[in-house]
């Protein structure tokens, strides 16, 4: 693979890296304000040991357990780039010019 492709592909890669990232701090900060409210939702269902607030402690707990499932989706796409990364450079240097 000549030297420039494999630039650009790291380049590419970085850039796709970068944004992963950001995702990755966005979800989260989404993802504790999950959790607080689920955490809070807890505490009033058992507080009040009504149906409607055990219904609603339960659908705060989905948002937070779906949140955490995309958080951990967004850390693997993470560490599927970084290793793309690494290979990528590994080439670069072993590949001659």
């Amino acid at each position: 693979m000549p030297r420039s492709l494999i630039q650009r592909r790291i380049s590419e890669v970085h850039e796709r890296l970068r944004r992963a990232r950001e995702e990755l701090a966005v979800v989260e900060e989404q993802l504790a304000v999950l959790v607080d409210t689920a955490e809070d939702a807890r505490i009033r269902s058992l507080v009040s040991e009504t149906p409607l607030a055990t219904r609603e402690y339960q659908e705060a707990q989905r948002q937070a357990d779906a949140m955490a499932r995309s958080r951990a989706s967004v850390a693997s796409s993470i560490a599927e780039l970084e290793r793309a990364q690494d290979e990528l450079l590994d080439r670069l240097v072993v590949e001659p010019q």
